[in-house]
């Protein structure tokens, strides 16, 4: 049976321990002191807790927490930052757990400090169990998902975890998810020539060559979308989306460069550097003909398109447990990472996405009961 108190107590720790990671300096923080919280916890559980500090990223580290011997084992994953958040946006305190209308609210309940109560509660239910698992329990905590996702590629660079099976605990209703796109953030640099702007032939306008270099990158929207498809998506194409434009200082004055940025999520089975490659290819081309440099640079390193099989057996597992067959999903996550660790991998955890990054972030009670009997039935069928 759950403890309840002892749930909740765990939930209001992980949430008032801010742990924002951002692109912004100004606003990042370090995620140490969650890594220190779930460490003592799983110590106490009889779980021998390695932390892996980001050489990286100092301040941040990953948390790989293993119970039991053996090849093979189940990793129960989460990342253990937030996205930022708007205080003044929220009902109450973002940063204080609050229970109320059969919900916990509190910035990360679902997007995913909820996940680790869960794990917890999960493990602690099947106590008298442990002692009859021939594989092992890994429970990893990451960092920076949210941002750069330096914690699962550190992972990947150390080679670690070692294990068979991977579930991912992002918010998906405990369905499993066994597709998802990824995505990659581009930065396209125009650099122009100021002048008067009484005489056009005095400079190069960066913002023309912007306009010509947006209409290539609509053509090239258009192309993705014919040539690439996946009726398991929602959203069954490639999406690329123009987020921001920035350019120019007077109207009176030749604008002397402008910048965009954008992303695009493709599906399974497209490649981020090919895709890379063939944007830079088409915007030097649009900017030579203007007479204007244009460079195409990458915000970060982008997350793979993820896919595992339908006839996995973790997936088959999953499906039998939760009653729901698998699916695909728009969002990226850190699957790609661990299944290039060689793990049978997933993506199923408590909560909706449609809660995560908003203001008064909240997890459904109701789903808690279900979601830790669903987790311990995992570890007992996997590692037993």
């Amino acid at each position: 049976m759950l403890n309840t108190t002892l749930f909740k107590d765990r939930l209001h720790q992980l949430i008032a321990t801010p742990s924002v990671s951002c692109t912004d300096d100004r606003i990042d923080m370090s995620n140490l002191a969650v890594i220190e919280l779930l460490g003592n916890w799983l110590s106490d559980l009889g779980f021998k807790a390695t932390i892996q500090h980001i050489a990286d990223a100092p301040g941040k580290a990953n948390l790989i927490a293993t119970y039991g011997k053996g090849p093979g084992g189940l990793v129960l994953a989460g990342h253990t930052d937030t996205v930022p958040c708007n205080p003044d946006k929220w009902q109450q305190d973002p940063f204080q757990l609050s229970d109320r209308d059969n919900r916990f609210y509190g910035l990360g309940t679902t997007d995913m400090k909820g996940f680790f109560p869960v794990v917890l509660a999960a493990i602690e239910s099947i106590k008298n169990q442990l002692h009859q698992l021939r594989q092992p329990i890994i429970v990893l905590a990451t960092a920076d998902e949210e941002s750069s996702m330096s914690g699962a590629r550190a992972l990947t660079r150390a080679s670690l975890p070692q294990a068979r099976y991977a579930v991912i605990g992002e918010p998906t209703n405990m369905k499993p998810v066994r597709m998802h796109k990824g995505i990659m953030m581009e930065r396209v640099s125009v650099q122009g020539l100021a002048g008067h702007s009484s005489n056009p032939n005095l400079g190069h306008n960066a913002l023309d060559t912007m306009h010509t270099v947006l209409g290539e990158l609509k053509a090239y929207r258009q192309k993705l979308r014919a040539e690439y498809t996946n009726s398991h998506f929602e959203i069954d194409y490639p999406t690329l989306n123009f987020g921001c434009v920035h350019g120019g200082d007077n109207p009176n004055r030749i604008c002397n460069a402008c910048e965009l940025q954008f992303d695009l999520r493709p599906l399974p089975g497209m490649n981020l550097d090919d895709l890379h490659h063939e944007i830079d290819q088409k915007l030097s081309q649009a900017g030579l003909q203007d007479g204007t440099n244009v460079t195409v640079s990458k915000l970060f390193p982008g997350v793979e398109p993820y896919e595992e099989p339908a006839s996995s057996e973790l997936v088959k597992v999953a499906e039998q447990l939760t009653g729901y067959s698998s699916h695909a999903v728009a969002f990226a996550t850190e699957a790609p990472f661990l299944q290039q660790l060689g793990m049978q991998t997933i993506v199923m955890g408590p909560g909706s996405i449609d809660q995560a990054h908003q203001p008064n972030e909240f997890i459904e009670q109701d789903q808690i009961s279900t979601s830790v009997n669903i987790i311990s039935q995992l570890i007992t069928t996997l590692c037993r």
